[in-house]
């Protein structure tokens, strides 16, 4: 087999460099050197984070390294081992390519899957996740400049030289191995190869959703007809990719882009046994259109479909299945479907501990034991919107970047734990990495306890809310509900809405409040997932499910629940049972790391008369349970985790609530250095003032701003407070006064 003039000249430099660093043996490094210094190289990397001179500086740092043959002694330069065992496999990816000139692509190609290789390593830092594209670019760089001239002189250049169509597409024969191997999958891969091997219709299309390994399995087929693991028919076949932007780049003029099409497929017609791979193929539907015409892509390739000379290998999602590819049923039954399903959570463990070893080659980091399955299971249970191995892959890879980037300086090993991996998945889910610890339930211990410290005489509410949230950490709800379902029934002003808020703050999580007042109309109801497809606000998407895509991890308020149109229960349903509500552009919010709380005064107003009369023994909860009842649906009800009544405001609720308040006037007051002091009098007319079962803890409000607040406000701005001091309240004639 020739060599090419680049290849030829790389190979001589490559000889005397080792004679210039007196190396006994010409190594891959020293290609490589050579390959780095050359201006097609460097052009098929200026896109890369390294450019070539990046390359040249590590290399020659390895250099120096190498062992030296003293000037007394006469140097015999011969190929290494590795060099030996480099150029056969590059031999093999020529012939697989059949190509009679061996060239650099096809040498860079090989280097690649050398074991213990520095070349190899270096080649891996330099390209990281873009080994595809960057042989597609060498490829490019090395078509575009080629001469076809051999080491041996050979004067034929058009005999050598590529044909034009290979420089439209990929042949994924020559880069398969710099992706990662394909594990698992069994039956798909059979059945792709079953349908190639028929006489008529042999074109698999794979459907399947994003991340599931479409494209993987492209790759895993070309590895098997590279070994021989094939039926015969399949033997020695060439797989070739084709990108729709490849093949639309360029063409300025009308007729430009069918001459490319026709032009491959002529040429892989020609060739014979080989199969055209069309990744994201409903980009076909319309490509090379013009105005009103009818001819696109997809009706260029109905003949070669046919034909069955070509094999094609479609893949593409539901989604796009049914939006383009559905509606053109002559295409859809030149193709045999063929569905790509998520793969199981034991079976996406498997594929991610296959490709384990290559993600700590590439990051020089170790995961610990047990990592890989707790980032699929992790993945599985918190990642709703989108699939297995796909969503666990890149939480490894971002854990690995993240301590190659911050290296733990008490270890030599680099080492990716359950730690990293939680505070990885926090970021991608957006919830707070407390709530993924299960192994951290301090926070939760003294819940009760904190949330008693600001909600006043409510202590049997409490304790049933903070059981429901406890209960959710414990793993023993149910995993497909929301944390909790809480609907809170009592009069007004009694803490409801204080204690959602309370728990919101101890909890570490974001309280999301909806005013269900807002909602009292049927049209209403569109705001909370989104107008319909035609109306005003479609493109706005839903209030609700927009807040919980955009924190997860929160505290559900929907206040004054009774005052919403009866409609909205219907969402609630949906979400309150299976913790997801899907928008009206089919996204779905995930409300399994939500507590939702509903707060309502219905039945309160009975509550007081519950125990009028000679034979009243019906207590004030049954009261307010009996009109909860009358007027939410068995259904809404049913799904709740739990209803908690709150009572009436007493005189010592009030007494204690008072105390609060003033506390935190004194906090403001603080930052103008005034002190407060009331005296028991003056404390005792804000008590019976504000203190009204009726209208709860806000009459306690009002009073305070009617009565103190003025007070302290004429001073601080015109009185003897302008530059802080203590602030005296007396009562004087029934009102309160400065002393």
């Amino acid at each position: 087999m020739n060599n090419s003039k680049n290849l030829a000249n790389a190979i001589k430099q490559a000889i005397e460099d080792c004679d210039f660093w007196r190396h006994e043996f010409v190594t891959p490094e020293h290609v490589l050197y050579a390959f780095a210094s050359q201006d097609q190289f460097a052009s098929a990397c200026e896109w890369l984070p390294h450019d070539a001179s990046w390359l040249i500086t590590q290399l020659e740092k390895e250099f120096l390294s190498m062992e030296v043959v003293p000037e007394t002694q006469k140097l015999v330069i011969e190929g290494s081992q590795q060099f030996s065992e480099m150029m056969s496999l590059a031999i093999k990816q020529a012939q697989y390519s059949d190509q009679n000139t061996l060239d650099v692509p096809h040498v860079v190609a090989a280097m690649l899957m050398l074991n213990d290789s520095q070349a190899a390593y270096l080649l891996d830092q330099f390209t990281g996740d873009e080994k595809g594209e960057f042989m597609q670019s060498l490829v490019s760089a090395y078509a575009v400049d080629e001469t076809g001239e051999g080491a041996e002189g050979d004067d034929d250049d058009d005999a050598n030289s590529p044909a034009p169509w290979r420089k439209l597409v990929t042949c994924v024969n020559d880069t398969y191995a710099a992706h990662n191997p394909l594990i698992g999958r069994e039956a798909e891969l059979e059945r792709t190869m079953q349908v190639l091997c028929r006489k008529d219709k042999n074109n698999p299309l794979h459907v399947g959703e994003p991340g599931v390994g479409k494209t993987a399995l492209i790759y895993g087929l070309t590895a098997l007809i590279e070994r021989g693991e094939v039926p015969e028919r399949l033997r020695g076949a060439h797989v070739y990719m084709m990108d729709m932007g490849t093949m639309v780049a360029g063409t300025q003029f009308r007729g430009d882009f069918e001459k490319r099409i026709k032009m491959v497929m002529e040429g892989l017609a020609q060739e014979g046994n080989a199969i055209l791979c069309i990744d994201e193929i409903h980009n076909l539907i319309g490509a090379g259109r013009n105005g009103d015409a009818s001819l696109d892509a997809s009706n260029m390739l109905k003949p070669y479909l046919e034909s069955g000379a070509i094999r094609f290998i479609g893949s593409t999602t539901y989604d796009e299945y049914n939006r383009y590819i559905a509606k053109q049923k002559s295409l859809v039954r030149r193709f045999q479907q063929i569905d790509i399903a998520e793969p199981s959570v034991d079976d996406a463990i498997r594929i991610v501990e296959g490709l384990r070893p290559s993600y700590e080659k590439f990051h020089g980091v170790k995961y610990a034991a047990g990592v890989v399955e707790f980032a699929v299971r992790s993945a599985a249970k918190h990642i709703r919107d989108r699939f297995l191995p796909d969503k666990a892959i890149d939480l490894i890879d971002e854990a690995g970047a993240y301590r190659e980037t911050h290296p733990l300086t008490t270890q030599k090993r680099q080492t990716v734990d359950r730690r990293l991996l939680t505070d990885i998945l926090a970021r991608v889910c957006k919830i707070d990495a407390e709530a993924l610890k299960e192994q951290s339930n301090d926070a939760l211990r003294t819940l009760e306890s904190d949330i008693k410290k600001e909600i006043f005489g409510q202590d049997e509410a409490v304790a049933r809310v903070v059981e429901a949230v406890q209960m959710s950490k414990a793993g023993l709800a149910d995993d497909t509900k929301p944390m909790a379902s809480l609907l809170f029934v009592g009069p007004t002003g009694v803490g409801k809405t204080e204690v959602a808020r309370v728990l919101s703050e101890r909890m570490g999580m974001k309280l999301v409040r909806f005013d269900m007042s807002e909602y009292a109309e049927k049209h209403a109801v569109a705001k909370l997932i989104g107008s319909p497809a035609g109306y005003v606000g479609y493109e706005d998407g839903g209030l609700l499910t927009a807040a919980v895509r955009k924190t997860p991890n929160c505290v559900l308020l929907f206040d004054e629940i009774e005052k919403a149109h009866p409609d909205i229960f219907n969402i609630f349903l949906q979400m309150m049972d299976y913790a997801a509500l899907t928008d009206n552009h089919g996204e779905r919010a995930d409300f399994r790391n939500a507590i939702i709380i509903m707060t309502s005064n219905a039945g309160a107003q009975y509550a007081s008369r519950a125990s009028i009369g000679f034979t009243g023994s019906v207590s004030r909860g049954d009261a307010m349970l009996t009109t909860v009842k009358k007027t939410f649906k068995p259904e809404f009800i049913n799904r709740l985790t739990d209803i908690v009544v709150f009572h009436d405001m007493s005189r010592q609720m009030a007494s204690l609530i008072l105390d609060k308040k003033l506390a935190q006037l004194q906090t403001k007051l603080s930052a103008k250095n005034v002190t407060l002091h009331l005296s028991t009098e003056a404390r005792e007319l804000l008590l019976t003032k504000g203190f009204t079962p009726e209208y709860g803890a806000r009459e306690l409000d009002r009073v305070i701003g009617s009565m103190l607040k003025p007070l302290l406000m004429r001073e601080i701005l015109f009185g003897k407070l302008k530059k802080g001091g203590d602030a005296v309240v007396d009562v004087k004639d029934g009102a309160l006064r400065l002393v």
